[in-house]
């Protein structure tokens, strides 16, 4: 089992539609083809941005690599993706107010019975 981190950090003024973006576009996609989110949080930080976080788990790299695949070949998606950039100003006009993404992979050090996780 492997974990993804995927992190944000945005402008106060774009959170609230990015969030209604990705539960609205992003997650249905990323389920449909076999994505777990295990949670997304927000916060905001001393500058007034806010950094946007979801922690993912996959069985395997691989595992996660083809559901990646999967969502970039799904036309219907990426056509709903480029019209929320239209929708938002364009993917240059976003850039100003994403001041970052970066993702890693994470392993637990807890066995997952002893989390929340292994509930079902």
């Amino acid at each position: 089992m492997i974990y993804r981190r995927k992190k944000y950090m945005v402008d106060a003024s774009i959170a609230a539609a990015f969030n209604e973006h990705f539960n609205s576009t992003l997650l249905p996609t990323q389920l449909k083809y076999g994505a777990r989110l295990v949670g997304r949080w927000m916060a905001p930080n001393k500058e007034g941005n806010v950094e946007i976080f979801a922690i993912w788990q996959y069985d395997s790299l691989e595992a996660y690599e083809e559901i990646e695949n999967n969502i970039r070949s799904d036309d219907e998606h990426v056509e709903l993706v480029q019209k929320w950039f239209e929708k938002m100003g364009g993917r240059e006009n976003l850039k100003k107010s994403f001041y970052y993404i970066d993702e890693d992979f994470i392993e637990s050090t807890v066995p997952a019975e002893n989390t929340i996780l292994s509930a079902k």
